[in-house]
């Protein structure tokens, strides 16, 4: 299921010849495949040919309840992003950077692990931090950028 609204962004460019207005389209993306925002953002936007996840946590989309233990809330991430970017109209194999906030740099080893797994080859960029607490207490949540499906 999606659903998706279109916004337009203007903005002006200066150059020699004076400025010049550009428009440019950005939609919000929306899947019941993926938890519901909570709050006022949306799943991703799509705009000038890339998709801008909003961070996931590992909570299943059907039950709201968060996975068991740093693999799982990882593997659930992941397939909660992957919902995400194919209702954008992208897909993993698309993703050019993320980043994973974890609450514990402990965690990095198992959590890689997964992640090497369901990303693939050629691997994004990352930036992985520690934060000091993620919504519902998650120990992991990851967010991602990708482009769009040629």
């Amino acid at each position: 299921m999606l659903a998706a609204a279109i916004g337009y962004v203007a903005y002006f460019e200066m150059s020699g010849t004076g400025a010049e207005a550009h428009t440019t389209q950005k939609r919000a993306v929306e899947t019941a495949d993926a938890p519901k925002a909570i709050g006022p953002y949306s799943q991703a936007i799509v705009a000038n040919g890339f998709v801008y996840t909003a961070g996931q946590i590992g909570s299943d989309p059907k039950t709201g309840n968060l996975a068991e233990g740093i693999e799982a809330q990882t593997e659930q991430a992941l397939k909660n992003l992957e919902a995400v970017l194919a209702a954008s109209g992208s897909s993993m194999s698309h993703v050019v950077k993320s980043t994973v906030f974890l609450a514990d740099m402990n965690d990095f080893a198992k959590m890689n692990e997964v992640y090497a797994k369901r990303v693939g080859s050629p691997f994004p960029a990352r930036s992985t931090v520690q934060v000091a607490r993620l919504p519902r207490d998650a120990k992991i949540e990851i967010e991602m950028v990708a482009v769009m499906k040629k």
